[in-house]
């Protein structure tokens, strides 16, 4: 049987793109199924840093919020160890969880604006990216937070074209778990209002119900932020927008976009700034329109803000979620490029693929104490997540010897730790600490009774104390 030209060429193209689709896939699986396991091995292994073991102490306490985040990671937490029990796997479980979801919902994404091709190349580009890859190994608010941004996305990109009420509700979903996460979800609803305003798609939205459904169903989001702040006399409001930021102008935050280009290893990186240039080029076409808008606030916005506002807290994971649509449009755009661009796209992510291999073997190194010992050798020593067993392993022999004694630690972070350690039935006081002050728990601490007023009301007992001399610069060290 003879086969039509025209027909033979149709189908030569059918196959050149399938093949090249199944690699893609058979590649992310690949890469999917090695990281994931890695995370599990750390999650389950390394010792929680100070953060974390505060987090699952909030979860000890379940409540409509807490002085430092809106309430969802501690709810995570306790779900996870009401079902699992107490342990590190257990608090970092649904962590994982949604981790592993965030490049699958980049798939989706790429799925609806370039095609099977794209769903997998763009999937493979977000997994490469160390703090994409990461992400998950530890119990923090920026896994649901950024798992909620990209659905929030999801559920605008499909309600421009459906109008379907399904995805306007997906739309609010999205934005309410970001609510209930953390105080930065205002960025993404920021980022919307400015999609609304200043594109033609956008502005014919405002007439549609849907819109007014989303916000809705996001607004419920804040219910929590809004009970727990007016109880504690705005103390979560007043960390977040006032005591963490100078509000000043610090030209030492000008290395911002070098920060970024280490997070996510410098040539990724620049592939992703020329993806978000290209979008917006195009913000005339369907989707491109949403990503240029709102990635561009993340990397553009979160840029201004950082110059004015927190300069002594790690920020290189806020513009995450932009980066994540970035390279859900990466594989469209890199298809109109030269070659040039593809393989230096190409070229880009490898690299970021082994500074993500790195930041794991670090994660995995810091999680066993020979391999502590090999990083304090080469003085690269991962103090934030390492000396807790010991610690513990120090108060539990004393204890002993004297177990009715109180435990008060010098600080919050050391106090979780132990508590952790210890079991939730044992309580840790905490000295008022500089680090309390500055990371927004004193009033949480005071709250639960933990502080330094808490412990006066238990005088005449005998107290072990616990101090981490490595916490404070000299100074601001007590006597």
């Amino acid at each position: 049987m003879r086969v039509p030209p025209g027909l033979a060429i149709s189908m030569f193209e059918r196959s050149s793109v399938a093949v090249p689709a199944r690699s893609w896939r058979g590649v992310f699986l690949v890469l999917f199924v090695v990281a994931l396991l890695l995370k599990v091995v750390i999650a389950a292994t390394l010792s929680p840093f100070g953060d974390e073991a505060f987090y699952w102490q909030e979860s000890l306490a379940p409540a409509w919020g807490y002085s430092d985040l809106p309430p969802l990671t501690a709810w995570l937490i306790g779900l996870s160890e009401s079902v699992f029990g107490h342990g590190l796997f257990a608090m970092r479980l649904p962590f994982l969880v949604i981790g592993a979801a965030l490049p699958w919902q980049v798939a989706a994404l790429a799925g609806r604006i370039g095609g099977e091709h794209a769903r997998w190349q763009a999937a493979t580009f977000a997994l490469l990216l160390p703090l994409v890859g990461s992400l998950g190994a530890l119990a923090l608010p920026d896994v649901p937070l950024t798992f909620a941004i990209v659905l929030a996305t999801q559920g605008l990109l499909a309600a421009l074209e459906t109008n379907r009420t399904r995805d306007w509700s997906l739309l609010g979903l999205g934005l309410g778990i970001a609510w209930v996460t953390h105080y930065r979800a205002a960025m993404p609803m920021l980022a919307g209002l400015l999609f609304l305003l200043v594109t033609p798609r956008g502005r014919r939205q405002w007439a549609r119900p849907g819109l007014w459904l989303a916000m809705g169903v996001a607004s419920v989001g804040l219910v929590p932020l809004l009970v727990y702040n007016i109880g504690a006399r705005g103390a979560g409001v007043a960390f977040q927008l006032v005591e963490r930021n100078p509000w000043q102008f610090h030209a030492d935050a000008l290395v911002q976009p070098l920060e970024q280009a280490v997070a996510c290893t410098p040539l990724a990186w620049a592939v992703m700034m020329w993806a978000l240039w290209q979008a917006w080029r195009r913000r005339h076409e369907a989707a491109f329109d949403v990503v240029a808008i709102v990635a561009g606030s993340f990397v553009v916005l979160y840029f201004v803000l950082g110059l004015f506002a927190d300069d002594v807290r790690f920020r290189a994971h806020w513009p995450l979620p932009g980066y994540l649509l970035l390279c859900a449009v990466l594989p469209s755009l890199l298809a109109d490029a030269g070659r040039t661009w593809r393989r230096v796209a190409m070229a880009g992510f490898v690299i970021a693929g082994l500074g993500l291999l790195a930041g794991l073997g670090y994660l995995g190194l810091a999680a066993s104490p020979e391999g502590a010992r090999v990083l304090a050798g080469a003085k690269a020593f991962p103090s934030n997540f390492t000396g807790w067993r010991e610690s513990s392993e120090a108060v539990r022999s004393q204890l002993i010897k004297e177990p009715s004694a109180l435990i008060v630690a010098d600080n919050f972070m050391l106090a979780a730790e132990l508590r952790f350690a210890l079991g939730g039935s044992r309580t840790v006081y905490s000295l008022d600490s500089p680090l309390n002050v500055k990371h927004g728990r004193a009033p949480q601490l005071a709250a639960w009774g933990f502080d330094e007023a808490g412990l006066a009301r238990q005088a005449g007992r005998r107290v072990l104390l616990v101090v981490d001399e490595t916490s404070l610069r000299e100074r601001e060290t007590r006597d």
